[in-house]
């Protein structure tokens, strides 16, 4: 007759003495290590203060930009008082930039053109990396290695194709010239196409046998479950496109449909550089940035953490 191997067995003559269960052999000790600062107290501490060394290099050059936007012209080239200026903070530059230049329309034209990038390229992007990793057709891994291939290419070195391209389309100065370049994204494609070989492969064999095709499985099985890593390669999409200066200086000229990073620089004055109002323009130009990624951050974070970034 057997016992189990954590209940107590009494022996003649001797109290009764808990059998704990073995340790089977060749079995792992579990273990709990701390990924992030390390388990030693020392270790954190000087963790922490590599940390806040790297931190405050990092937000130094913001915080002085943030500074000399406040200051007047005469305060942002001295030297001597660069933290406080002597005649005080004002608002000079930024009324300034507002009234010699037309923020509201760039702004408002960027917002779109950002959008529309974010969406064409997300929406593309994500049904590409599904192809790549759950369907099966003829060339399929030579067109993967040739958009991981894809990568390596600079954006600038495709500036006279796609200029070349939106003439013979006769879409030069407008909304489509400038966004439908820069929805192509191949490291996008190669992020997606990795998370969704990480998804378990038996949610899409049970949709199968409830008789639900590619799109359906696509579009009710897969993107649901990837809605924070779609929402993360989101935001570096519209970041990237609100940023970009160069493909939308060379494929519009009307001024209505200039986007914020062009219509800054025909922001200028006739005494030269003037410090306050260029960092007064890149502060209200980092501003929308600065509330997408507040209030999508959580986002971010969930989908580095689910996808085994996050030392999971």
């Amino acid at each position: 007759m057997t016992t189990s191997t954590d209940a107590p067995v009494r022996h003649a003559g001797q109290r009764i003495v808990p059998v704990r269960p073995r340790r089977p052999e060749g079995g792992a000790r579990r273990t709990t290590a701390n990924l992030t600062l390390g388990a030693g107290h020392t270790t954190r501490v000087l963790a922490l203060a590599v940390l806040t060394v790297a931190a405050l290099i990092w937000l130094l050059p913001m915080a002085w930009a943030l500074l000399t936007a406040f200051k007047s012209e005469a305060d942002a080239s001295d030297p001597v008082h660069w933290i406080r200026p002597a005649h005080g903070f004002t608002l000079q530059a930024f009324s300034m930039v507002w009234e010699r230049g037309d923020l509201p329309l760039w702004m408002l034209n960027s917002f779109l053109v950002s959008a529309a990038v974010t969406v064409i390229t997300v929406l593309v992007s994500a049904m590409a990396g599904y192809a790549f990793s759950r369907t099966l057709f003829a060339g399929r891994k030579w067109l993967f290695a040739l958009t991981v291939a894809a990568v390596l290419v600079p954006p600038q070195i495709l500036i006279v194709p796609w200029f070349e391209q939106m003439l013979t389309l006769h879409l030069l100065d407008t909304y489509a010239a400038v966004i439908l370049p820069q929805t192509v994204a191949p490291v996008m494609v190669f992020i997606l196409k990795k998370h969704f070989d990480s998804l378990p492969v038996e949610l899409e064999e049970a949709a199968r046998i409830d008789g639900a095709g590619h799109w359906r499985i696509f579009w009710s099985v897969l993107l649901p479950l990837s809605r924070p890593m779609l929402a993360a390669v989101g935001i570096f999409v519209f970041i990237g496109a609100w940023n970009n200066f160069l493909w939308p200086f060379v494929s519009t000229s009307d001024p209505s449909l200039m986007t914020l990073p062009v219509g800054i620089t025909t922001v200028k004055d006739a005494y030269g550089i003037q410090y306050a109002q260029s960092m007064a323009s890149a502060v209200l130009a980092a501003l929308p940035l600065v509330a997408a990624f507040v209030f999508f951050q959580r986002h971010i974070v969930k989908s580095v953490a689910t996808t085994g970034l996050g030392g999971q």
